[in-house]
């Protein structure tokens, strides 16, 4: 499982042109499945996510984590992260999860996050999705366990 955690001032995702998920601070998470996932990993990655500490307290450091901050969460998922280009140009998504088995993980995943008291809003599962945000800092951290 991979998860690109952006830090963002704000957040939103769009499918045929209309807002599907939508979120002012806090993260922007571009979430990834490989074949060898499961729930565990979920759970595990939704401990890590709420408890990571990338938002700044009063003295500048990199202290305190999402509900500190009373942040929310935008969870978009992206095959794509498990693109392998080390052969060729045109990226290879064999270490990808099956789509079905993905979406059931990717939901699970977002249960798992509200299940830990963080408010979550969702792309839409394989649309054709448009996401816009504002990264904060920039901050950009890749999680993978």
């Amino acid at each position: 499982m991979k998860v690109v955690v952006q830090r963002v001032i704000d957040a939103s995702v769009s499918v045929n042109n209309k807002i599907v998920g939508k979120v002012d601070k806090g993260y922007l998470l571009l979430v990834g499945f490989s074949h060898t996932d499961t729930f565990s990993n979920c759970e595990a990655m939704a401990k890590k996510i709420k408890n990571l500490r990338i938002f700044e307290d009063e003295n500048g450091k990199m202290n305190l984590n999402i509900a500190s901050i009373d942040g929310k969460i935008l969870s978009v998922s992206q095959f794509t992260l498990y693109g392998d280009c080390t052969e060729g140009n045109r990226p290879s998504f064999v270490k990808a999860m099956a789509p079905d088995m993905a979406k059931k993980l990717y939901l699970y995943f977002n249960e798992a996050l509200r299940n830990l008291d963080v408010t979550v809003e969702e792309g839409i599962f394989q649309a054709d999705m448009k996401v816009k945000f504002t990264n904060d800092g920039p901050v950009t951290i890749i999680l993978e366990n």
